[in-house]
């Protein structure tokens, strides 16, 4: 068995059209990289906006493993009771006590290696949940209990939380992946004490668009202002992700590397 293994992160997933793009994508990028686990964000995929027992199943079809989400999860009601026995469908953990579902698990990759994932989500300009910094480390030091190997993704809006919780988690985890703002940042790289970090690993859906919706809905908002339906847009399709890798032994991580594929 290899000294490392590899974990791909798909950012999140807007749409039928990101759907599409993940069915066509998806097995050119685990044939190039050869990926230990695949994660992906779903929040957004269905209709734009939350995610179905349907459409979990069908991404769990097309080649991801685990899914994580954010503050759409509950968009879509029939998720409540759909979530509360399928550990592989995360929500962010700090919601308050008593919320369905889980936040974090620990989960075997193909080969068997035992890799724990932890989904988390901020505060700054987000809904007021519990502290992600305290509940994450209490997470952390749980899943460290059975394994070194930890992949955090941390729901943000503020690349400032961002970066701290990088900062905070630093050598504790092997990667934390920001997710959220749909727009994929160029600051990847491994942390001083081996945790792989990216700011926002970016979307899985239509480029030309505003993070995922009809750019023409999106202008009418902003100009006045007024409420306005959104639509996903559909056209210039493309994969956003990172490919890290892993020290089974220490859980550090020794390479990240973003990911941008378009039909």
């Amino acid at each position: 068995m290899a000294e490392e293994i590899g974990v791909l992160f798909i950012g999140d997933i807007v749409g039928k059209p990101g759907r599409r793009v993940l069915r066509e994508i998806l097995p050119r990028i685990k044939e190039e990289y050869d990926p230990g686990i695949t994660i992906a964000n779903g929040e957004n995929a269905a209709g734009g906006f939350g995610i179905t027992p349907d459409v979990a199943e069908e991404l769990l079809r097309l080649g991801v493993d685990i899914i994580t989400s954010g503050n759409h999860v509950w968009d879509k009601k029939e998720v409540v009771d759909f979530i509360k026995d399928r550990r592989w469908l995360l929500r962010p953990e700090n919601f308050p006590p008593g919320v369905p579902g889980f936040g974090s698990g620990v989960f075997k990759a193909k080969d068997g290696t035992r890799i724990g994932i932890l989904n988390l989500q901020g505060r700054v300009f987000m809904e007021d949940l519990d502290c992600p910094f305290r509940v994450g480390m209490e997470a952390v030091k749980r899943l460290r209990e059975e394994t070194p190997l930890i992949i955090v993704d941390f729901h943000g809006e503020a690349t400032s939380e961002k970066k701290a919780i990088g900062w905070f988690l630093d050598g504790h985890v092997s990667g934390i992946i920001g997710t959220h703002t749909h727009v994929q940042t160029a600051d990847e790289r491994v942390l001083p004490k081996g945790t792989a970090y990216i700011t926002d690993v970016g979307m899985t859906g239509a480029m030309d668009s505003v993070i995922g919706i009809k750019m023409e809905q999106a202008l009418t908002r902003f100009l006045t202002q007024m409420p306005q339906r959104f639509d996903v847009a559909s056209k210039n399709l493309e994969l956003n992700g990172v490919f890290l890798r892993i020290h089974r032994e220490t859980g550090k991580a020794t390479h990240i590397e973003r990911i941008r594929r378009g039909l």
